[in-house]
């Protein structure tokens, strides 16, 4: 039994561990998926929402610092209680968003690795079955290093995941797991190479024969029935192949420029997801840096999913000369963490990413 314990023990600890860092490299990653769990359409906790980020580096700090406590076996009593409550919680959440599909990624492992739901639901399962080792077995958890210093440990462990926490904040996440990745050229991740698999569905084709409803399923082509066509309704089968990219365009009145914006030699573009929510002080930086880029012969545009009257009334009180496009939010969210964002490109690659703090370290 000791083996057992001590095998789930790091099991669960180096777990938690790295799923609570790779979170941490991104809380506002990880507060977007909070705010669809709490969204009217899955949980109905909208007044959570303004909280979402907040919340998430609560919990991110809370469920990487339990893995340290867990590992050298301080206050076991309260480590195993709040693991258990903890993975039953997100068991929960997991189930319910599998179950209802309500939520395709559940954001465990933050972007580093995407799971659906189910996979994430299975996976807490797992670690409900070692955690309930662990539970049953506490007294078998021994200490490593001094008692004398697990609290200073403990305590050392939530100042820098807080401290790692701001750094990304203010900055932009260290490790960047996402499509929009620094020397990404964008064109190339839309695109979907040839004999890529293609998404396989069954199509159930209903008919009445013979005043008798009967269902015929064939995968694509119309059945050969002598009766009276009713409806027909698709299934997913098999998944095609997806681009990493497939869901960023650039549009203006209507069409989309996309093809023309990233054929530019040099392009920067001012990215604000919402610019309801966007920073006063990095809108107020922009003016300068639009200056010095377009002095170095950069086209600059901004992209935003807020509405043309927005746009307009952000360039007369902020002193922009911005010709504004628009782009889905979700997209915007996912090239960059930070609300105005700049992104440089040559000929569609993406060759910087800064957070509105660090405008003035763009390099032309």
């Amino acid at each position: 039994m000791k083996i057992l314990v001590e095998v789930s023990r790091w099991i669960v600890g180096l777990l938690f561990i790295f799923s609570g860092f790779v979170k941490l490299n991104d809380p506002i990653g990880f507060s977007f998926k909070l705010e669809e769990y709490f969204s009217p359409s899955v949980l109905d906790l909208e007044f959570l929402a303004p909280f979402a980020l907040i919340i998430a580096i609560l919990v991110v700090v809370f469920e990487l610092v339990l893995g340290i406590m867990l590992l050298i076996g301080y206050l076991p009593k309260f480590t195993t209680w709040a693991l258990l409550l903890m993975v039953i919680f997100f068991g929960f959440l997991t189930f319910y968003s599998a179950y209802y599909n309500k939520v395709t990624d559940c954001g465990c492992f933050g972007d580093a690795i995407p799971l659906t739901p189910w996979q994430s639901f299975y996976k807490d399962m797992i670690l409900l079955v070692l955690i309930l080792i662990l539970f049953f077995n506490r007294k078998y958890l021994t200490h490593y290093f001094a008692r004398a210093s697990h609290r200073w440990i403990v305590f050392l462990s939530f100042m820098l995941c807080f401290i790692f926490a701001y750094y990304v904040l203010m900055h932009l996440p260290v490790l960047d797991f996402r499509a929009y990745k620094e020397g990404t050229n964008i064109a190339q991740a839309m695109t979907v190479p040839q004999g890529a698999p293609q998404a396989v569905y069954d199509y159930n084709w209903k008919f009445r024969v013979n005043g008798e409803e009967k269902v015929f399923t064939t995968q694509g082509s119309y059945p050969n029935v002598d009766g009276e066509f009713l409806e027909v309704e698709t299934q997913l089968v098999q998944k095609g192949y997806e681009p990493p990219i497939h869901d960023f365009s650039i549009e203006k009145d209507g069409e989309n420029h996309i093809s023309s914006l990233l054929a530019e030699d040099k392009l920067l573009m001012v990215v604000a997801y919402s610019l309801r929510r966007s920073e006063a002080p990095g809108l107020q930086q922009l003016d300068a840096v639009v200056e010095r880029a377009r002095s170095n012969g950069y086209r600059v545009i901004g992209l935003s999913a807020s509405g043309e009257e927005l746009k307009e009334q952000i360039n007369e009180k902020y002193n922009l000369d911005l010709d504004w496009y628009f782009s889905d939010e979700t997209a915007l969210k996912t090239i960059i963490r930070s609300n105005p964002g700049l992104v440089k490109l040559h000929k569609g690659t993406i060759v910087e990413k800064l957070h509105w703090s660090d405008a003035e370290k763009l390099q032309f």
